[in-house]
Formats: structure tokens, sequence, C-alpha cells
């Protein structure tokens, strides 16, 4: 039986030519990269060649890119480093109750230290309000952090009306761009963006290597202490192998992204021709024309969420209640309970995500095997 991987919003497999590039880095590069002999220099400008080149995939400047373990820390020092560094100017962030908890999380140690958050809620489609979002600004409000698309229900936000109300009102805007980032065609400079968060082992490069979007002229105050890398922003000696892994992996994903978006959007299409086809009781969640192309989140209503899990991995397919970060929680997912008074919508749903080795077949095998669970699950 072919094991069919479906969960690639928790993590992707890492590419064979990532391994290939990140083996040759770590015989190749071993010195370091701050130092001034021969050995640091060859580092030094494989670390450059690599910020330049994913500098590039988002219409930034190299000096812009600061490199971080992942995307949590991206997040952490983009929402902690920006409220520090304007906290003489105000204490008030905006975000929203849908967040990763990388956000989430960050604001919540901000607000144990005198900050005052406001969380955005949103509606059945998973968007928030700009109406909202206008209400909810004060003058003393230093940063607004929004996500650009949900890694649960995959709903993309209005960025752009966000970006243009954050620099009507001179606010900083953060985003985390990491379900986003390699499907979506994102240029910072075009949006106006000022901050944002990627991490690599989404887009099938290594774990524990990220990287956070600072535009030039936006203050943040870094949180870790020690050596002058990344100009001043980040201490610790980079994990060159790791961001080498991720340059390649940035370049693969750029070169097929139209063809891959397009495979996950009929993927999608087959697997719902297949609910219809069997008349399963489903429900699509989140907004299903600002959506990320390769996330898929649906209820199953009269199959719970445990159950089904168990089920699908015998049969081969491994799949998820929601985030990865909160595995073994029996509560329901914050995300889908911030979008739905229904408590059994949230408790029956099961999130596909779509990546790198899967296919059409791999998606009507899957609904096939959900049919089955389903049906079975509904006479007991």
């Amino acid at each position: 039986m072919k094991a069919i991987y479906m969960d690639h919003a928790a993590t992707s497999p890492v590419h064979p030519e990532v391994i290939e590039v990140m083996t040759a880095s770590l015989q190749d590069h071993f010195g370091n990269p701050s130092s001034i002999h021969q050995f640091g220099r060859k580092t030094r400008h494989a670390l450059d060649e690599a910020r330049s080149s994913i500098a590039k995939s988002i219409n930034a400047h190299p000096n812009e890119i600061v490199f971080t373990s992942g995307g949590t820390e991206a997040d952490n020092l983009a929402i902690i480093g920006t409220a520090k560094a304007h906290s003489n100017k105000g204490n008030h962030i905006i975000t929203t109750a849908i967040e990763h908890h990388a956000a989430l999380h960050a604001c919540s140690s901000l607000e144990q230290e005198g900050f005052d958050v406001t969380y955005l809620p949103v509606g059945e489609n998973g968007r928030i309000s700009i109406e909202d979002l206008k209400s909810a600004i004060r003058c003393e409000t230093i940063l607004i952090t929004i996500m650009f698309g949900n890694n649960e229900t995959g709903t993309i936000q209005p960025i752009e009306e966000i970006v243009q109300l954050a620099e009507e009102h001179s606010i900083p805007f953060h985003t985390d761009a990491v379900q986003a980032y390699g499907l979506l065609d994102l240029d910072v400079k075009k949006v106006g963006i000022d901050l944002l968060s990627v991490s690599s082992h989404k887009i099938n490069g290594p774990k524990g290597v990220g990287f956070l979007y600072i535009k030039e002229g936006t203050t943040i105050a870094p949180y870790s202490h020690g050596g002058e890398q990344e100009r001043k922003r980040r201490a610790g000696t980079e994990n060159v192998p790791g961001i080498v892994g991720m340059q390649k992996a940035v370049e693969l994903i750029q070169s097929d992204r139209e063809e891959r978006v397009q495979l996950y959007l009929k993927m999608k299409e087959t697997m719902i021709d297949i609910f219809e086809e069997n008349s399963i009781d489903y429900e699509l969640n989140g907004d299903q024309l600002n959506i990320l192309p390769h996330v898929f989140n649906i209820s199953f209503k009269g199959a719970s969420v445990e159950p089904m899990l168990m089920n699908l991995d015998l049969a081969g397919i491994a799949v998820s209640s929601g985030s990865a970060c909160t595995a073994g929680s029996h509560e329901p997912s914050h995300v889908l309970k911030a979008m739905y008074e229904d408590d059994e919508r949230a408790q029956t749903a099961i999130r596909f995500s779509f990546g790198y080795g899967n296919t059409v077949d791999d998606a009507v095998k899957a609904a096939e095997e959900v049919v089955k669970i389903v049906n079975r699950l509904k006479k007991l």
C-alpha cells in the first residue's frame, strides 16, 4: 500500500536537490562567515549569494533579509522586536483571533509586559472586516500583525487594504507569510509590507531555518544578544548549510509555481467531485474565493476528527485536523472556533494540504477512502 502524504502545511519533505546542496555545503562551508580568512570568506560568499537570491524572490534588497531559525522566530522577532522598538510611541497592537500560535503567543507575552492587544474577529469566511480594523486603530497603535494566508483553512486576508490603512496611520505592518510563500506572487515593494515571515520547511527546505524581511528604515529591537551577525538584528553564527538549502528550495518553488498551483486546484476539484458523486455530507471551510491553493479544510458531519484521522492513517493517508503545533490537543481549532458557532463543524474538520510528490491519483485515492470511512463511522 502506497502511503500518501497530504500534510504539507505542517511540514514538507526535503527536496532531493536541496539535500544535495546542503551536503556539499556541510563539507565546503565549515568556516565561520564572520572570519576574515579564506575559509570564512568562502562561507560568507555562499551566505551572501543565498541572501541575494532569497531577497529577489519577494523583490527585496539583500540587506532587508534577516535569517532566523524558522517562522516562529521570525514572527517573534517581528512582533516583539517592533513593539519594544516603538514602546515610546504607544503600547497598542492589532492582530486577529486566527493567527498562528507563534504570533498569538508573542502578543500574549507582550500583554504580560503591559502592552494592549486587540484581537480582531473574523467572519465565517475567515476574513477580517476592514471596518473592524479601522475602528481598532488608535493613536497609540504601534503594530498591525495579520497573517497573509491561514495555515488551517487557507483563507487569504485582504492584505492590500490592510497595508493601505497601516500606511495612512504610519503604523508598521507585519504579515506571517509562511503558508503563502512559494504559492502566491509576493512583492513586498508593490504591496508595501514592512515585515514578512517565512519558514524553509514549508517549501521543501530544511527545518530550523527561515527569514524575516524587514523593510529598510523599519526599526526593531533585537532580543537575542551576542555577536553582530545579521546587521546586529539577530545574534548568532548563521546556519549556512540550512540557508543554502533554503536558497535551493526557493529556486525550485519559483521554477514551477504556476504548474503546482494548477495541480493543487485540480486535486481539490477532483476530491469534491468524488464527494458529490457519493452524496457525502460535507462543508468546505474558509473563503473559497480568497484561498491558498494547497490547503483544503473540510468538515464531514457525523464523523469525529479522531476516528477519521486514525482510519485515514490506517489507509495510508496522512492528514491533520489543523495546526501541527497543537497536535495532541482535544480542543477544537481556535481558528474554526473563531469562524463558526457550530461546534460540530469545528470538531469534524479535516485539513488536507498538498505539496511536492502529490498527484491527482492521490486525490482520487484519498477521496475514495474518505467516502468509505465517513459511511462506516456514520453507521457506528
